[in-house]
């Protein structure tokens, strides 16, 4: 049996998955929730196999507690369900964690087979995903991209961000405090122009800076 934690904001739509997923053999829903402020604790006390995350959530967006469920337990599986077909958000999830990424408008026919996916180790995305997913990978690295002025201390940290490592784990990676990594991190928003890790995560990807 399955167990399958659902984060949707949207009441009706969390229902029908509730419904979806609970009547389906094989699978039962152990939590279903309208945003992720307790996310890790929640993850905790339900034991799910797989989470179901919604991305755009009041008080703490879905890529913020992939994020920290990943930190909590990396073992725990995690399918992204969402809207958004940008690249920043796609790898901005993919960087924190996700194990999957599909598309609300492909849930009729793929959801049910994407969750068991997952739970045996896969990663399932929407078909337009995926292709955009390895467009991305396959492109040779542009020679004349802005290089932002990134030292080699800063792209080994960024590597290590877009791995999903936390503070902690890169001071100790790089035997530096996590005060000197937040400083780093600090120098590399401003290089990139953007605002956060995630941002910074998905730039590095999608710009081939890493």
């Amino acid at each position: 049996m399955t167990a399958v934690s659902i984060y949707e904001d949207n009441d009706e739509l969390r229902s029908l998955l509730q419904l979806l997923v609970g009547s389906t053999e094989g699978f039962t829903v152990v939590g279903a929730y309208s945003n992720g402020k307790r996310v890790v604790e929640q993850v905790a006390h339900d034991q799910p196999d797989v989470v179901l995350m919604d991305i755009d959530m009041p008080g703490r967006d879905g890529i913020e507690c992939v994020r920290l469920l990943k930190e909590s337990n990396v073992s725990i599986r995690i399918l992204m369900h969402t809207v958004f077909d940008d690249d920043d958000r796609l790898f901005a999830c993919l960087s924190s964690g996700a194990d999957g990424y599909l598309l609300k408008k492909d849930t009729s026919t793929h959801l049910l087979n994407a969750l068991s996916e997952v739970v045996e180790g896969g990663g399932p995305m929407s078909p337009g995903i995926a292709r955009r997913v390895l467009k991305t990978f396959l492109q040779p690295p542009d020679p004349k991209r802005q290089q932002y002025g990134i030292t080699e201390r800063e792209q080994q940290i960024l590597q290590l961000l877009t791995k999903g490592y936390t503070y902690r784990m890169i001071g100790i990676q790089c035997t530096i405090s996590v005060e000197t990594v937040r400083r780093h991190l600090k120098n590399i928003y401003q290089k990139l122009h953007v605002q956060c890790g995630t941002e910074a995560v998905a730039k590095a990807l999608r710009e081939r800076i890493i």
